[in-house]
């Protein structure tokens, strides 16, 4: 059955016996990322991080949801705009903040940079530059499982303007023919690189796409991160089960531009500020006070353990190493 009205997460909180400390770690995992992207924009700025660099600022509910439904055995594969998925993956933010100066000590070792990031221990097998390139590479993996009789899941994240591409229809067909343990989170924030949904889908309801193909399909709002885990749990318990692939619809916004080079001439200020009230971190920080959940001196205890993880972050990539010169050439062949 399919739900494509997307639902809210609060009143669902009961269906993960939601306490006090889960609601505090998902609060802190949505706000170490936000602090990540925001000191990697000013490093940007400080022509420290060089390169693509998209920032996943808005969007940080959906990574954190999905996440904590996944076992460290199941698979990830991201989109470019990766760092949350990577942070809410468990990879050291030490290593993360190498990889976007570059340094060896990164966990691409430093030749991978914002949009490739990699941790096989953690199998998570990063972003691709190309958009959908990452659909396929998920159903292989799901299928390799499959094949291998491991009870594992793969998760991949992708966002609306994948739709539009043929390697997401072939990828969803062959994942529902074969019944392939896959968790697809499409991460709709409404404009693919500078182009509304509308004027670049004629049918703009991407969980509608998926139920086309016998996958069954919800419609979340992207802003709540407990309906994305209660949901995200759902899926997983129901892959895990035999069930085949779900899809899950997550309807989010991203509060700054496509990339660091993006003028953002697309959409209009006030709209983003608009999205910017019912941000993720935002709302769920105002309910976890309302319900008594969140105090002031333990929200100033989370910013402060954030802020010194973050300073050790930026003073690890400082003082690390780059790669030698004459190790440029490893691992690639030279031949012709």
């Amino acid at each position: 059955m399919t739900d494509t009205q997307p639902t809210s997460g609060i009143p669902r909180a009961h269906k993960l016996h939601l306490s006090r400390e889960h609601a505090l770690h998902l609060l802190k995992e949505m706000l170490r990322i936000r602090a990540f992207e925001e000191r990697c924009a000013e490093l940007y700025t400080e022509e420290k991080i060089r390169g693509f660099l998209h920032l996943y600022s808005g969007e940080e509910a959906i990574a954190v949801g999905v996440m904590k439904a996944l076992d460290a055995t199941d698979a990830v594969v991201a989109t470019y705009r990766e760092h949350g998925h990577a942070l809410a993956r468990g990879l050291p933010m030490d290593r993360l903040m190498a990889e976007m100066y570059g340094k060896q000590d990164g966990v691409s070792r430093g030749r991978g940079g914002s949009m490739h990031l990699f941790d096989a221990k953690r199998r998570f097998y990063g972003g691709s530059a190309i958009v959908a390139g990452g659909i396929p590479l998920a159903v292989g993996l799901a299928l390799a499982d499959q094949m291998q009789d491991r009870a594992q899941v793969t998760a991949c994240f992708f966002g609306e303007g994948a739709a539009a591409e043929g390697a997401f229809h072939e990828s969803l067909n062959l994942a529902a023919l074969w019944r392939l343990p896959v968790l697809f989170v499409c991460e709709n924030n409404r404009y693919a690189m500078g182009t509304a949904l509308e004027r670049s889908e004629s049918e703009t309801d991407i969980a509608r796409k998926a139920a086309c193909y016998q996958i069954p399909s919800v419609a979340l709002d992207g802003m709540d991160v407990i309906a994305i885990e209660a949901a995200a749990r759902e899926a997983v318990t129901e892959i895990r089960a035999g069930g085949g692939p779900r899809f899950l619809e997550c309807r989010t916004y991203r509060f700054r531009a496509h990339s660091m080079f993006d003028a953002q001439l697309y959409r209009d200020k006030a709209e983003v500020e608009a999205w910017k009230q019912k941000g993720p971190i935002l709302r769920f920080r105002h309910w976890l006070e309302e319900t008594g959940m969140l105090d002031a001196e333990t929200a100033g205890r989370l910013d402060a353990e954030i802020e010194r993880e973050i300073a050790a972050a930026v003073d690890f990539a400082e003082s690390g190493d780059w790669e030698p010169v004459e190790n440029l050439t490893c691992d690639v062949c030279t031949k012709a």
